[in-house]
């Protein structure tokens, strides 16, 4: 059953019992950290909305009514629990700024989190951090249950029940050893040619896979193509191996596979009209994350091209 509309706040309560307890609307009101006047013209307000005469105002004081006393006794059943709730959550912010819970989808992990974390335990030396790698979707799963404090993905769409900032983008990789077959084509292959060649991919719900999809899908203008060839891997080190070992075409990020290419062990294949790129993104619940949580997404947001060596 709603209120009604003259039930008063717990503020205005709580300083109606202060005036009772120290005898004076002044130090109630340096008691509350607010003016004399704000503080009368609140009581008075809280007079107006009742239609009760709670206080007896004279030169020397402030004094509470019989009809204010007994309502006294009963604002401060009121102020109990309400006192509880102010405890209990201080006790959970002060937890909450004790520690930081994270979860990240591979590419963030192994590649960038890294340095993140390093100039966080710099500026937070006695901040307890602990960090969960996940796909993307399991990101957000662990974000949307209160298991990470704030989570980072790499997926095309983020949910639209967390709220989110990009951070970055990545570019994903088509890679192959240099011997394979489509590698030694004299030609670049067309996204179509993807639908029958051998694809390395990440398990469903990974970032990495949900971009090359909707990637290809643009490329070929359908929707959600099949992909009868398609081999499921369940990280990003057995789709470097298996690609090395000539076992299909990686689709990577560009972040992942770039010591591969530098040494030559693997080879971009170039797709002409097929460029996926994503963004990076950090995700959390409700308006606002912790302030360890949103110091992390701001270093995170820093350091996105920053060289390792710049490194506090």
């Amino acid at each position: 059953m709603p209120l009604p509309p003259w039930i008063p706040d717990l503020g205005s309560l709580d300083l109606l019992l202060s005036v009772a307890e120290l005898g004076s609307v002044g130090k109630a009101a340096h008691e509350h950290g607010m003016s004399q006047p704000a503080a009368s013209n609140r009581l008075n307000r809280l007079e107006r909305r009742t239609g009760l005469a709670l206080l007896t105002r004279t030169t020397t004081g402030t004094t509470l009514t019989p009809v204010g006393e007994a309502f006294a006794a009963w604002a401060r059943d009121v102020l109990r629990p309400a006192q509880v709730l102010a405890s209990n959550v201080e006790a959970l912010r002060r937890s909450r700024g004790a520690r930081l819970r994270v979860a990240a989808s591979l590419t963030n992990a192994e590649y960038l989190m890294p340095r993140w974390l390093l100039v966080l335990r710099h500026d937070h030396p006695r901040l307890e951090v602990s960090a969960v790698v996940a796909n993307s979707h399991d990101v957000c799963d662990r974000v949307r249950s209160g298991q990470a404090d704030i989570g980072f993905v790499e997926m095309p769409t983020v949910p639209q029940d967390l709220s989110h900032r990009q951070i970055d983008t990545d570019e994903m990789a088509l890679v192959a050893a240099p011997t394979y077959p489509a590698a030694r084509r004299s030609f670049p292959l067309r996204p179509a040619d993807l639908l029958t060649q051998p694809t390395l991919l990440r398990e469903h719900g990974s970032g990495t896979r949900d971009t090359f999809v909707a990637a290809l899908a643009g490329a070929l203008r359908t929707g959600a193509p099949k992909l009868p060839y398609a081999i499921e891997l369940g990280s990003t080190a057995t789709i470097l191996a298996t690609a090395r070992a000539g076992g299909g075409i990686g689709v990577i990020s560009a972040r992942a596979a770039s010591a591969d290419i530098q040494n030559g062990s693997l080879v971009r294949l170039d797709v002409p009209g097929l460029r996926p790129i994503r963004a990076l993104n950090a995700v959390w619940l409700g308006a606002a994350p912790s302030d360890s949580a949103m110091h992390l997404v701001e270093l995170a947001h820093q350091l996105r091209n920053a060289p390792d060596t710049a490194l506090r």
